[in-house]
């Protein structure tokens, strides 16, 4: 899909200390696999634009599309969505964009999924595709966040889990009251006590930071998953 659509701003949430969901209504829009993006495009009053693509957190038919942004402090667009947008805004939308970085309900095999900070929403996608299709492919879900406060869509993400999903946290900062162990970066001792093992043979989908993904794609090769089996996408952000 190639042309620009309208998207009104219909919610605004807040996602962590430092980013937003925002709902967007979105008349043409087609629906989206998990895991798929859009880029959204700003235009100013002096007719400059700026375009960046994020990630969906939505999944499947329907006008209506749920992003969630982190603040990028330096950043050209991130600061104004984060902090400026309002409910019955209009941003400008095109996509769905990409069909590698993807999971369908079709598909059998066991998934690991990995994520650092905001790379956890389109991972978001797979797990609500997951669970509304009742799939009974092992999902797991690694999460390596800074704290508690930055950690998109906790709440949402441990009621799911249940036989078929399971998720774990690092906390690279700080930990939440009670929690064991020791903040930190993730680990090949983590890797290997929270992911499914390579023999399992999970596809197994990495994003986040570009420093993130390079680290947890290095970890997960030593460990022994093929390295075509594992997908990675990857922003400059942090």
């Amino acid at each position: 899909m190639s042309g620009w659509l309208a998207a009104r701003v219909a919610e605004v949430v807040p996602a962590s200390a430092s980013g937003r969901v925002l709902v967007l209504d979105v008349p043409g829009w087609p629906g989206n696999l998990a895991g798929q993006h859009l880029d959204l495009r700003l235009t100013a009053e002096d007719g400059y634009q700026a375009v960046r693509s994020y990630s969906v957190a939505s999944v499947g038919a329907g006008e209506r599309v749920e992003l969630a942004v982190d603040e990028v402090p330096d950043g050209e667009v991130s600061p104004y969505l984060v902090q400026d947008v309002r409910p019955g805004d209009v941003l400008e939308v095109r996509g769905p964009l990409g069909r590698y970085f993807v999971w369908q309900p079709e598909d059998p095999g066991p998934v690991q999924l990995v994520a650092g900070g905001s790379g956890v929403v389109p991972l978001v996608a797979m797990v609500r595709a997951h669970a509304a299709a009742r799939s009974p492919a092992p999902f797991r879900l690694l999460c390596s966040v800074r704290t508690p406060a930055d950690a998109f869509y906790r709440p949402e993400l441990e009621a799911l889990v249940d036989d078929a999903f399971r998720l774990d946290w690092v906390w690279t900062r700080a930990a939440p009251p009670g929690w064991p162990g020791t903040p930190g970066r993730l680990t090949a001792a983590g890797l290997a006590a929270a992911a499914l093992p390579p023999e399992a043979g999970p596809t197994v989908y990495v994003c986040g930071p570009t420093g993130f993904v390079e680290a947890a794609a290095s970890l997960l090769v030593a460990a022994g998953h093929p390295p075509g089996r594992i997908r990675t996408e990857r922003f400059g952000g942090s």
